[in-house]
């Protein structure tokens, strides 16, 4: 069934497949071994010496910087749209989804890890894919693979050109302020290890931290200089009235968003010099995140009351807004841009993964890795474009992707690869109960949360909330 063979069954410490061994199948006549032998000794000095300075550049990744590229991918474009969320569901549900959501997505994340560990030879998470179901499973997953993290880097795009039409005050047509966006998101796309971007991550981080709590306490103030205060704001604990179905699922599909880093994880711990390490970057990012969303979302909406917007930045005042969108500036393109940082990695590996071409170090390999990456930014502008909103684009995403990615396949993986022993056996009750309840959650969000988005989807153009796509009117 699987072509990758888990450390304990094999003789030698450790090890990465060979570089160029083909990801797909041998024949039968010769071993993978024999394979990257051959191959190997076939390359010349010059080529030898980029495959070791490649294999060098590509595994320097530790614990820390792993804890900072997850939290690019998964805390940018997620915190902005919680408190929203909180004002469909109310402050009770809100804050019991949160945490709840939070926790299932860590322990889907620490699965995840043990996989990596278990069969270190898979890259990325379109390996596990083949694990389950041969070429086809491949193929099948590499397809969501790429369009999730397209579609992430398309949000990205929209939330740029928010940003600059709320800092100009809507002074040219949207269409130039989302070409202005992904022009920023491919050069910063460029670096193509993740060690690199990490370094950029920091800046990220604190741009991001920055931003909320220059939100947070605006909105306060904002509440506080209200006449009856901050208790006269009309926040409730409950869902709003005449709540749809599809609308609560877009709220929840949304927060399901919040917690995609899972979708990066194999990628970025097949950099890691030390990948047992990793179970002390997915704790701290978990902790941290369920404390960041859960307080962002429930202040920022006792702050404001229903009428909160997203992302949450428009609803610190005009001035103040602007302030925040301009600290934000990091996060939004360094976020979105290791999204395709992320898809380009694989594609390029898998396309040259018998060249040295793969390790962007020559002439030829950074001119396919920044076309590659010029291409992909062009498709998430096309995306950005065709699809003009932002909290329905974040729900498909979420209902069609992650869903998958950071819970039902981690779930699969635990009952068909990590399990050890009968699921039913006493020694495995707990673990068993974990990975049904992160198996239903990812089933839940795909069927209701896809039918109530393209349900929401339908309903804005139908009611005129929307602008065609690629129109120059100001994205809300």
């Amino acid at each position: 069934m699987a072509s990758i063979t888990p450390v304990s069954d094999t003789k030698t410490p450790e090890k990465k497949a060979d570089m160029f061994d083909s990801p797909d199948p041998v024949s039968q006549s010769q071993s993978d071994d024999e394979v990257g032998e051959v191959r190997h000794a076939a390359l010349g000095d010059y080529e030898k010496q980029k495959a070791a300075e490649g294999e060098a550049h590509f595994h320097r990744l530790g614990w820390k910087r792993l804890t900072i590229v997850l939290i690019v991918t998964a805390v940018a474009l997620g915190s902005l749209s919680l408190p929203g969320a909180f004002a469909t569901l109310g402050m009770v549900a809100g804050v019991i989804i949160t945490v709840g959501i939070g926790l299932v997505a860590l322990y889907a994340s620490y699965v995840i890890g043990q996989m990596k560990l278990k069969y270190p030879d898979i890259s990325h998470y379109t390996d596990v894919g083949r694990m389950m179901c041969g070429r086809f499973g491949y193929e099948f997953i590499s397809v969501m693979f790429v369009l999730q993290l397209v579609f992430t880097t398309g949000s990205h795009v929209l939330t740029g050109a928010i940003m600059f039409g709320n800092l100009s005050e809507n002074g040219a047509c949207t269409v130039v302020f989302t070409v202005v966006s992904g022009i920023i998101l491919f050069l910063v796309a460029i670096p193509p290890s993740f060690a690199e971007m990490a370094i950029l991550g920091y800046i990220d981080f604190a741009s991001i931290i920055a931003a909320i709590f220059i939100t947070i306490i605006a909105t306060g103030v904002r509440a506080g200089d209200l006449p009856g205060g901050v208790g006269s704001v009309a926040w409730s604990a409950w869902p709003k009235e005449d709540l749809s179905l599809a609308e609560a699922f877009i709220a929840i599909s949304n927060i399901v968003f919040a917690y995609s880093f899972a979708l990066c994880q194999f990628s970025f711990m097949d950099e890691m010099h030390t990948p047992k390490d990793y179970d002390k970057a997915v704790v701290t990012l978990g902790v941290f995140e369920i404390f960041l969303y859960t307080l962002t979302g429930a202040l920022v909406y006792a702050f404001v009351g229903p009428d909160v917007q997203s992302p949450a930045l428009l609803s610190a005042g005009p001035l103040v807004s602007k302030v925040a969108f301009g600290i934000a500036i990091p996060v939004i393109f360094i976020s979105g841009s290791i999204n395709t940082t992320v898809v380009a990695r694989y594609i390029h590996g898998r396309v040259f993964r018998n060249s040295i071409i793969r390790y962007v170090n020559t002439p030829m390999g950074w001119a396919t890795w920044i076309g590659l990456v010029a291409a992909l930014t062009v498709l998430a502008w096309v995306i950005a474009g065709a699809v003009p909103f932002f909290s329905d684009l974040l729900a498909i995403c979420s209902s069609l992707f992650v869903s998958g990615f950071s819970f039902y396949f981690p779930a699969i993986m635990w009952f068909m690869f990590i399990k050890e022993g009968k699921w039913y056996e006493r020694k495995n009750w707990a673990l068993t109960a974990a990975n049904a309840i992160t198996f239903i959650v990812g089933i839940a969000v795909l069927g209701v949360g896809t039918y109530s988005a393209i349900w929401d989807i339908n309903h804005r153009y139908k009611t005129g909330m929307v602008s065609d796509p690629f129109s120059c009117a100001p994205l809300a």
